[in-house]
Parts: C-alpha cells; sequence; structure tokens
C-alpha cells in the first residue's frame, strides 16, 4: 500500500501533467466550459422561472382562498363552541363563518350598454373576512363593510358581465330564488380562475336568499399554510365537519406544476449531457495525442491509477470551470428578471406576471448533477488512455 507522501506525490505529478495537458488546445477548452455554461445556466434559469411560476401561482391563489375549511356534515347555525376552540388555537391566524352558494349574475342593459351574465361562485361572509384573506388594503376594507345587499366581483367576472361599483345586479341563485344586489367593489388576485369566477357578499345576503340562518361551514387563515391538513384532522377529530385543506382543492396542479418542474429539468439537463461529451471528445482527443507520452510514463513506471488521475482532473478542470461559469450566467439572468419579470396573459396562465425564485437546493442538484455527468465524461478517455501498453506503443 503507498504511503500517504507517496501517494501526494503522485497527485502532484499529475495534476502537474494535467495542467501542461490543458495548456494545449486553449479554444477547444474554453468553448467546452462555454458548452457546459450554457447547459447550466439554462437549467438553472428554467428551474428559478419554475418556481416563481410555482410560488406566484399559489400566492394568488391564496389571496382569495382560505387555507383550510371547515364544512360541516348537516346544515347548523353558527358553533360557538368550535368558534372558542379556532380562537385559542395558536395556529389558527383568522377565521370566519362563511355560506356558499352558487348561481346567475346578470346585468340589465342600460344607457347603451348591452346586457352582461356570468356564472358565480358565491360566498356569504363576515368582516372577519378581511383578515382570512389577503386581498389589497382597499379591497379588504370593502370586503371589511359589505352591507346587506352588496356584492364584491372578481375582475374578470367584473369585466365578464360589464359590471363596476355601484351598478345593481340580479342573482338567481342554485335554488332559484331571485335578489337585487349592488356592486361594491372588485378584487383582483392574479389568478384568473379565482377572478372570474368568485364574488363575495354579507353573510346575511346570503342567508335571507337561502332562507336559512344556518352556515356551511368555517374558513381559516393559519401561520403556516403548510400545516393546513394536520390543523385540519385535529379540528374535526371529534366534531362533525369534514377537513378540506387547500392542498386537496388545488392538489391536482400541485401535481401538475411539480411534473412540469421535473420535465423542464430533465429536457434542459440534456444540454449538459451533450455538452458533457464535448469533455469527453477533447480528452479522447488528447489521449490520441499524448499516446506516445503516456507509453513512455507508463514505461518508466506510471501506474494506471496515475494515468487515470491525469485525465481525470483534466474534465474535473472542464467541469468546474463550466458550473463555474454556468451558476454565475444562470443566477444573472434570474437576477434580471427578477428586476424585469416575464408579462403573461392571465387568461392563459393564471398569473399575470412570471417572478423568479433561486432555491439553493436547486443550485446543489444542478451542480452535483454537472459534476458527477463531467466525471463520468472524463472517465471513458481516461480509462482509455490508462490501457495503453507501453511496450506495444514503443516498438
Amino acid at each position: 500500500m503507498p504511503s500517504a507522501p507517496h501517494a501526494e506525490s503522485q497527485t502532484a505529478l499529475a495534476w502537474s501533467l494535467a495542467r501542461a495537458h490543458l495548456s494545449h488546445r486553449r479554444t477547444q477548452n474554453v468553448l467546452t466550459i462555454l458548452g457546459i455554461a450554457v447547459g447550466v445556466m439554462a437549467l438553472i434559469a428554467a428551474l428559478s422561472l419554475t418556481n416563481g411560476f410555482t410560488r406566484a401561482l399559489i400566492s394568488a391563489t391564496l389571496r382569495a382562498s382560505p387555507h383550510l375549511s371547515l364544512t360541516s356534515y348537516t346544515p347548523a347555525a353558527r358553533d360557538a363552541e368550535l368558534e372558542l376552540a379556532l380562537k385559542a388555537d395558536p395556529a389558527v391566524q383568522a377565521f370566519m363563518p362563511f355560506v356558499a352558494d352558487k348561481g346567475l349574475l346578470t346585468r340589465p342593459a342600460s344607457d347603451g350598454r348591452r346586457a352582461g351574465f356570468d356564472f358565480v361562485t358565491l360566498f356569504g361572509v363576515t368582516p372577519d373576512a378581511a383578515h382570512v384573506l389577503e386581498l389589497q388594503p382597499e379591497e379588504s376594507r370593502v370586503l371589511a363593510t359589505l352591507k346587506p345587499g352588496q356584492i364584491m366581483l372578481g375582475s374578470a367576472l367584473s369585466r365578464s358581465i360589464g359590471a363596476f361599483t355601484g351598478d345593481q345586479l340580479r342573482l338567481l341563485n342554485s335554488a332559484q330564488h331571485r335578489a337585487s344586489l349592488s356592486v361594491a367593489g372588485v378584487f383582483t388576485t392574479g389568478n384568473y380562475l379565482i377572478d372570474s369566477a368568485y364574488a363575495f357578499t354579507d353573510l346575511s345576503t346570503l342567508q335571507a336568499l337561502q332562507e336559512t340562518k344556518n352556515v356551511t361551514g368555517y374558513q381559516l387563515r393559519l401561520r403556516d399554510p403548510d400545516l393546513a391538513p394536520a390543523v385540519g384532522r385535529q379540528l374535526t377529530r371529534a366534531r362533525p365537519y369534514s377537513a378540506l385543506p387547500w392542498q386537496d382543492i388545488y392538489g391536482t396542479l400541485l401535481d401538475q406544476l411539480s411534473l412540469q418542474k421535473k420535465v423542464i429539468s430533465f429536457v434542459v439537463f440534456l444540454i449538459v449531457i451533450v455538452a458533457a461529451f464535448g469533455i469527453a471528445n477533447v480528452l479522447t482527443l488528447a489521449v490520441f495525442e499524448k499516446t506516445q507520452e503516456i507509453a513512455i510514463l507508463r514505461a518508466i513506471g506510471a501506474t494506471r491509477a496515475l494515468i487515470t488521475r491525469v485525465f481525470l482532473f483534466e474534465g474535473l478542470v472542464l467541469g468546474v470551470g463550466g458550473l463555474l461559469v454556468g451558476n454565475l450566467l444562470g443566477l444573472g439572468i434570474s437576477a434580471y428578471f427578477t428586476v424585469r419579470p416575464f408579462q403573461l396573459p392571465g387568461d392563459l396562465y393564471f398569473v399575470t406576471s412570471l417572478p423568479v425564485e433561486v432555491r439553493w437546493t436547486d443550485l446543489l442538484a444542478v451542480n452535483l448533477m454537472g459534476l458527477v455527468t463531467t466525471l463520468l465524461a472524463a472517465l471513458i478517455p481516461a480509462r482509455r488512455a490508462a490501457g495503453i501498453e507501453p511496450a506495444r506503443i514503443i516498438r
């Protein structure tokens, strides 16, 4: 077994030979590094944009959606015992009773405007809705001061109907009951699916329309949205309520976003693999050029491990160089799109702008995969070099 000083000298010799080889064919080395850098840059930028898209979509969705809904199995009045438990629960930031219904909103034709209509998901809420939902300050003020007979529309729903603040609308609910409502304001979340379908009214207004004093249940905002499933299980363990965390409502969407990220990562990572073949090509060419030199080294006592180490060092230098440049370019592009985000059509992508979110876990994974890939690419020519028989070449 070689001693430590001998192993160190072997490593130093391998490093010196690797540097000598890299000093030649500088143009090819630079192109190889740039190839890896472009792949890494594209991968970092794609992951950051995907993370930003996911975060923006979830954030926009939760502005007008509760983190957790507790729905009573049977219609009932407000539950005083449950409300006391919610007030005492440190995980609950705010809550409100609500009534839900669906219906058809129409705006009669007037002042040269054609009549407008659209279907709506309607929530009857209390002033506490301003704390359960995260709308803009002015929108929250309108939501907290809704009076009987007033309605607050999503921005896209408002445009679809052609209704604005002060207009009178007619509602036909799911039970075929009719009511006249005045538009108190408009809210915008950035999620087109919500802005085009949701509306809020006073709790007593919807109860009167349904001819009941009961509530559908309670909507909660939690201090940590990720704990919604666990909090829901705890609150409904001994109560006649079903829990519906936001993850269940938008579970399909979250799965699709996760799959999208994996597919994008795989497709873009193919660029890194193609660039890694550049390392294999450069080192294979170096092996052919240095065949006699390698044979002489082997004849004077250089081991297969030493020769392998020389070319692995060369691959490592090229790979690390590409990773460093790629990281700088990828982070630079991410910084640019942080300052100037993509503008997206909300009716197609659900959010109107695409922010960027760089995660250190993604950077670590990209660099680790890139390093492993480049070393594997360098291993092929390295093993070929180590397999040269000195006697045959020198003869």
